[in-house]
């Protein structure tokens, strides 16, 4: 342990920290007793580590950069999602850290990123709280002993959240930066607490190089059914891939970023970010049993007993909850399934016109791939009154680096090759918009998906919707048919269709940006009317 130890130092003074305040790869246990003992974070009843992320309660988007180079240059899709930054730049930044990585005592913790050993990424992280050590020790893959022997990282995030940058002179948008070279294989984090950039800034990594490599990578959950059939879920945050994965009847793959090789789907992390946000343990029972000792819950409310509160939103909606994968009974590990054989696109449409469920066409699942719908609920933003629609590319738009079309023509390809059957599924309002109508009963979601996964709807008869063009199942078992089609949902019906023309027209507005390089099959594949 030793010689490791003196490697491992050896590879930090390339980083020109001469200090030995240096905290190796702690276990669960260890990293509890720092966190507390620095009062980084309370211990809830439930014996979670609750802690608070300060000013910034998600991602900073705004303040995201990749530098600048050679290889870069050609082949990221640059503009507002992928803003760059100079090299110059870059270092003066990194200056900053490694001054302040002297002066600290610091957490490392060597992992990797990606369940199949063909495409895992080493990786490695530099953390000033011991809190966020364990949190990347949690979501990250844990190496074992031989592993961790012969690790040597590609990529290292240096995560300092007290050194801030100067807009003026260091080519940043504010004191906040979350900086990616991809060339030296570095990640600079600061200004922020918030520990989804660390997640985050691996999962556009992987983004970068593996379709690179022909592999296509998805921000999306996957699960396992009892006949080894693997479905993904594909959504943006809020509409239901944690929950709608976690499922008692199906083993877990993983909740939120994957690869699909030749060889099959391969979790990247080796654990889970559930939101909280009224969170039971009767809607769902497997993520409320996986919050246990080892969990680390964000910016979550305790009463004075120390219970968590998750209906108390008064710190921010976007509570967390971070815990490795195998405090879900029935996850799969090593996290790897077979070639999909359904595909689930989630949508939380708080406009209520988009069916709980409806059949696509290759070219409508690459369409509305591309598109990434879902909706802002009001109050959710500063400034959001009324639903908006979040247009939010690959569903995963703030973690893209390739233009889009790179991201569909494989996606398209493995449809093809695996005859992959592609749903859309709405889980958010019914009888009206937001406000009038009311959230899809949850059961009922479940109870669709489920049957489609089945192959229940694979030949039942279906009705097309006028403006959207989507295939509506007339009849789904355990669900009543009087809420399969939205437009009979809504006591006023002319109301419904103006809702829903002006929400296709919001559609086929956004998709103008990406006609250009994208089949024209798929370009019609949208909205017919609006």
């Amino acid at each position: 342990m030793s010689e490791y130890k003196n490697q491992i130092e050896s590879l930090l003074h390339d980083h020109g920290i001469s200090h030995s305040q240096i905290n190796f790869n702690l276990g669960v246990e260890e990293l509890y007793a720092e966190a507390l003992s620095r009062d980084e974070a309370l211990l809830a009843s439930n014996e979670a580590l609750v802690v608070s992320t300060g000013k910034f309660t998600g991602r900073s988007p705004k303040d995201k950069f990749i530098v600048r180079q050679s290889q870069s240059e050609k082949n990221v899709w640059w503009g507002t999602v992928n803003r760059d930054i100079s090299e110059e730049n870059f270092e003066k930044l990194y200056k900053k850290m490694v001054a302040a990585m002297n002066s600290k005592e610091l957490f490392v913790a060597d992992l990797f990123a990606g369940a199949d050993p063909e495409f895992r990424l080493p990786i490695r992280v530099i953390n000033e709280y011991a809190w966020h050590n364990l949190f990347c020790h949690q979501l990250f893959i844990r190496p074992n002993a031989a592993e961790l022997a012969e690790h040597r990282p590609q990529f290292t995030i240096i995560d300092l959240p007290s050194v801030k940058a100067d807009p003026a002179t260091d080519g940043t948008n504010s004191e906040t930066f979350i900086v990616l070279n991809l060339e030296k294989g570095l990640i600079l984090i600061g200004g922020t607490e918030y520990a989804g950039e660390m997640k985050k800034s691996i999962f556009t990594t992987l983004n970068y190089l593996l379709p690179l490599k022909g592999v296509m990578s998805m921000h999306c959950s996957a699960n396992i059914g009892p006949k080894g059939d693997t479905a993904l879920f594909f959504g943006l945050s809020g509409t239901g891939k944690t929950t709608l994965s976690a499922d008692q009847t199906r083993s877990l793959i993983g909740d939120d970023e994957h690869g699909w090789s030749d060889k099959g789907v391969f979790n990247f992390e080796g654990g889970c970010y559930a939101k909280c946000v009224k969170l039971s343990k009767e809607q769902e029972p497997e993520i409320w049993g996986a919050i246990k000792r080892g969990t680390v819950l964000e910016n979550v409310v305790l009463d004075d007993k120390g219970v968590p509160d998750y209906n108390d939103i008064s710190k921010t909606e976007n509570t967390r909850a971070a815990y490795p994968i195998h405090n879900i009974p029935n996850a799969v590990e090593p996290s790897v399934g077979g070639h999909p054989k359904n595909i689930v696109f989630l949508t939380a449409d708080a406009f209520g016109v988009l069916p709980p469920i409806s059949r696509l066409t290759k070219e409508q699942a690459l369409y509305h791939f591309i598109s990434g719908y879902t909706a802002k609920l009001a109050g959710t933003e500063r400034g959001v009154t009324t639903p908006e629609p979040n247009f939010s590319t690959c569903f995963g738009a703030p973690f893209m680096v390739h233009h889009p079309n790179v991201y569909a023509d494989l996606l398209g390809k493995k449809i093809d090759e695996h005859n992959v059957k592609c749903w859309l599924v709405n889980t958010g309002w019914t009888g009206g918009p937001y406000g009038v109508g009311k959230r899809m009963h949850l059961p009922y979601t479940r109870a669709m998906v489920n049957e489609a996964l089945a192959g229940m709807l694979d030949n039942v008869e279906t009705t097309e919707d006028p403006i959207f063009g989507l295939h509506i199942p007339k009849s789904v078992p355990n669900v009543p048919n009087e809420v399969l089609n939205p437009r009979d949902t809504w006591s006023d019906k002319e109301a419904y269709d103006k809702q829903a023309k002006d929400l296709a027209g919001k559609f086929n507005e956004n998709f103008k940006k990406y006609t250009e390089g994208t089949a024209d099959a798929i370009c019609k594949a949208g909205p017919k009317a609006g």
